[in-house]
């Protein structure tokens, strides 16, 4: 977890300096992972050299689609998005819990299973997603029983934040209030310029890392550019939801018509749960040996648009698309206000350029919501 935040100062990094700045992670014993270009989509994946980031790369995002095009520019970080955010690296989508073994007299012995964690560096995260962590960090950490895997995965987590200046047209975290500037959750926070990185740092140990580069402080024309690119992003985005707490609107409207538009065109597939940063689902399952002499506990990553995920005692009770994007839906928008305090929706538009039908979550909540107040 972050030290706490030390008194903000901006220094400059020359675009060379960022190399310089992953091998120190690496000397500190953090493996870095960043954004990668593979197979026309920017995913995340390791990294040790500056030159594997995608430069001179620019994403465009549409409902259902989303399509890579080479820009003429130095920037690396030119691109809104891609289909991962933090969440795998913390929750991750499949793991073992437990095993249980039975000894030669047909005894039962249970058996926690320790994940192995190496300490974790994630380069280029954007403000969306550090609002989405803060929000898993509730759901695993908070309460009576914190999740001892998720736990031990955030604590050996560092993180260099990348403010959007290249927002999609699918984006809208204005509107929920999460970007696109990082203003907390990292330990070093970068504004791509020309010519290199307006930083600065979010904890102690990212303020100890940036001092250890030795870089000068930033000039204030390159501060202030920094600002305006971050300004420009915020004025960029279209899209927007009808409010930010949209319980009331959404729970008196659950016959809405809307519903079951939505779901002629809804595929159940669970794409948009997969890919949003704040979905927490989980199944569990028991993996026997053949021999019955030990199985193994499972978890992975479920979505509410499965028919395992509402089944009771042999009933399902979600048993078509309209009830389960209405579930996911009102729970996302609506009753995440009871449970956490705000909407789950971080407005990162993951969710619309992911569904293979181009289904808009703001063009539908403002269909059934109208013009609720922010």
């Amino acid at each position: 977890m972050l030290e706490g935040a030390p008194e903000v100062s901006r220094v400059f990094l020359p675009r060379v300096a960022l190399q310089r700045l992953l091998d120190a992670l690496a000397g500190s014993g953090f493996r870095c992972v960043g954004p990668r270009l593979k197979e026309g989509v920017i995913v995340y994946e390791a990294l040790t050299e500056t030159v594997a980031l995608p430069q001179g790369v620019h994403d465009r995002q549409a409902p259902g689609e989303c399509r890579v095009e080479e820009i003429s520019s130095p920037r690396q970080f030119a691109w809104a998005n891609g289909p991962q955010a933090l969440k795998p690296f913390l929750f991750a989508p499949r793991e073992v819990l437990w095993r249980v073994v039975r000894d030669a007299e047909g005894r039962l012995a249970f058996r926690e299973v320790q994940p192995d964690v190496k300490p974790i560096a994630v380069i280029g995260v954007r403000a969306c997603d550090l609002a989405a962590l803060a929000l898993q960090d509730k759901h695993f950490l908070g309460g009576e029983y914190p999740d001892p895997a998720y736990a031990k995965r955030r604590e050996n987590l560092f993180i260099v934040a990348v403010h959007c200046s290249h927002p999609a047209a699918t984006c809208f975290c204005v509107s929920t209030g999460d970007g696109p500037r990082a203003t907390h959750g990292f330990d070093i926070a970068l504004s791509e310029l020309d010519d290199g990185f307006v930083a600065e740092a979010g904890s102690v140990r990212g303020k100890v890392l940036l001092d250890a580069l030795g870089c000068s402080a930033a000039a204030a024309e390159q501060i202030a550019q920094a600002e305006d690119e971050i300004a420009h992003a915020a004025r960029a985005q279209s899209r927007r939801l009808p409010g930010r707490n949209l319980r009331d609107a959404l729970f008196a409207n659950l016959e809405h018509p809307r519903w079951e538009e939505v779901a002629e065109r809804c595929l159940s597939c669970g794409n948009c749960t997969s890919v949003c940063p704040t979905c927490f689902c989980s199944s569990e399952s028991e993996q026997p040996s053949l021999d019955g002499g030990d199985a193994e506990h499972s978890r992975e990553w479920d979505s509410c648009f499965t028919r395992g995920h509402s089944y009771i005692h042999g009933v399902v009770v979600r048993s078509d698309s309209r009830t389960r994007y209405r579930q996911w839906l009102t729970h996302k928008l609506g009753s995440w206000h009871e449970q956490y305090g705000r909407s789950g929706c971080v407005g990162c538009g993951r969710c619309v350029t992911w569904c293979p039908t181009g289904i808009d979550i703001t063009e539908e909540a403002t269909a059934i919501c109208g013009g609720a107040p922010l």
